[in-house]
C-alpha cells in the first residue's frame, strides 16, 4: 500500500485490510494446528498426500469457477459435466479401442470430452448474451440435462472399457506424490497467471465489478464471461476424466453434489458472489481448508451427518467474516 493510501485509510483500516487479506491463511493454519492435536494421524505424510489427492479434482474446477464468479456469473452444472466427461471418455474407449488401439482411443475420447465441456460453457455464455438468461438458470437446467445424458451414454451402469494403466492418472503416484496433484498445481499456476497478469484477467475483474462501465471502456463483456465459462467447462472435463481414472469407470452418478463443494471452496477463499473480487490463491486455500476439515472429521470418526452440518456452518461463517471485515474497512 502506498504512503498516500495509508494516509487516507481510516484509523484501524490498514490493520483490517491486512486481516481481511490474510484471514484465510490464519484460519487454515489454526485449523491444521487443531487437527494435528485432535485427529490421530492427521500430520502423517501418507494422510497429507491423501488430502491432496482428495482435493485435486475439486480444486481443478474451483480455479475455473473463481474466474466465473468474479465475472459475475455462476456454473451449477460442473458436477454433472464431470460425470459426462468420464462417460464420454469411457464410451469412446469402448467404441474405438478395437479399431485404432487403446491409447489413441483415450486421446480422442479426452479431446471429445474437453470439447463438450468447453461447448457447454460457450452455450451458457451465449444464452446470457442472446437471451439474457442468467447463468444460474441455464446451468441449473444443464445440471439435470447433462446428468441425464451421462446416464444415457452409460446405460445406468459404470463403463469400464479403459485400457490397463489408465488408472495411473487418477490413482497413481509420481515420486511418491499423487498424480492428480500435478494436474492440480499446473491448473493453479496457469489460472493464477491468467487472472493476475493478462488482459483477460483484468477484464474479468472489470466486468464483474461494473459491467456497464467495462462495456463503455471497450471491453467485450459477454465475450469475457463466455470465455470464463468455457475455461471452466474444459477444466470440468479434465477433472471428470481424472475422477473416471481414479474410480476405474465412467459413471453417470459420479461427482454428485460436487458443484456445491466447488462453490463453497471459492467463497471460503474470499471470492465475492457479487463479482469483481477474488483470488486464485484464496481459492487454493479454500480447497485445502475443505480437504483438511473433511479429512480431520473422518479421522475423528465424526458422523457423516455432522460433517454436513459443519461444512454448511463453515461456509456461512466464512461469508459472514468476509462481510464484517469488508464493512469495517469501508468505515
Amino acid at each position: 500500500m502506498s504512503a498516500d493510501a495509508e494516509r487516507t485509510t481510516p484509523r484501524g483500516g490498514l490493520s483490517l485490510t491486512m486481516l481481511r487479506y490474510f484471514v484465510m491463511e490464519l484460519i487454515l493454519v489454526a485449523l491444521i494446528l487443531v487437527l494435528v492435536v485432535a485427529a490421530p494421524g492427521f500430520a502423517s505424510l501418507p494422510n497429507l498426500l491423501n488430502v491432496l489427492r482428495a482435493v485435486s479434482m475439486l480444486g481443478i474446477i474451483a480455479f475455473g469457477m473463481t474466474a466465473v464468479i468474479i465475472a459475475g456469473e455462476i456454473d451449477l452444472s460442473v458436477g454433472a459435466g464431470a460425470a459426462l466427461a468420464g462417460c464420454i471418455l469411457g464410451w469412446t474407449c469402448g467404441a474405438l479401442t478395437d479399431s485404432i488401439g487403446p491409447w489413441p482411443a483415450v486421446a480422442i475420447g479426452a479431446l471429445a470430452a474437453i470439447a463438450v465441456g468447453i461447448g457447454c460453457g460457450v452455450f451458457t455464455g451465449k444464452m446470457r448474451q442472446w437471451f439474457n438468461v442468467p447463468s444460474f438458470i441455464t446451468t441449473l437446467a444443464m445440471l439435470a440435462g447433462l446428468r441425464g445424458i451421462a446416464n444415457l451414454i452409460s446405460g445406468g451402469f459404470p463403463i469400464t472399457s479403459f485400457p490397463k494403466g489408465f488408472n495411473f492418472f487418477g490413482a497413481g503416484n509420481v515420486g511418491g506424490a499423487p498424480t492428480p496433484v500435478f494436474f492440480f498445481l499446473a491448473v493453479f499456476a496457469a489460472m493464477h497467471v491468467l487472472m493476475k497478469y493478462t488482459s483477460f484477467g483484468r477484464a474479468v475483474y472489470a466486468v464483474g465489478g461494473n459491467a456497464e462501465a467495462s462495456r463503455l471502456s471497450g471491453i467485450d463483456v459477454y465475450g469475457t464471461k463466455t470465455l470464463a465459462l468455457a475455461i471452466t467447462g474444459g477444466l470440468t472435463a479434465l477433472s471428470g476424466m481424472l475422477i473416471a481414472s481414479q474410480i476405474g469407470s465412467g459413471n453417470g452418478t459420479a461427482a454428485t453434489g460436487m458443484e456445491l463443494n466447488v462453490i463453497a471452496a471459492v467463497i471460503i477463499g474470499g471470492t465475492s458472489l457479487f463479482g469483481g473480487k477474488g483470488r486464485i490463491w484464496g481459492t487454493l486455500l479454500g480447497v485445502l481448508f475443505l480437504g483438511c476439515i473433511n479429512n480431520g472429521m473422518v479421522l475423528m470418526n465424526v458422523s457423516e451427518y455432522w460433517r454436513l452440518v459443519v461444512s454448511g456452518a463453515t461456509i456461512l461463517a466464512a461469508v459472514l467474516l468476509n462481510q464484517v471485515l469488508e464493512r469495517g474497512i469501508k468505515r
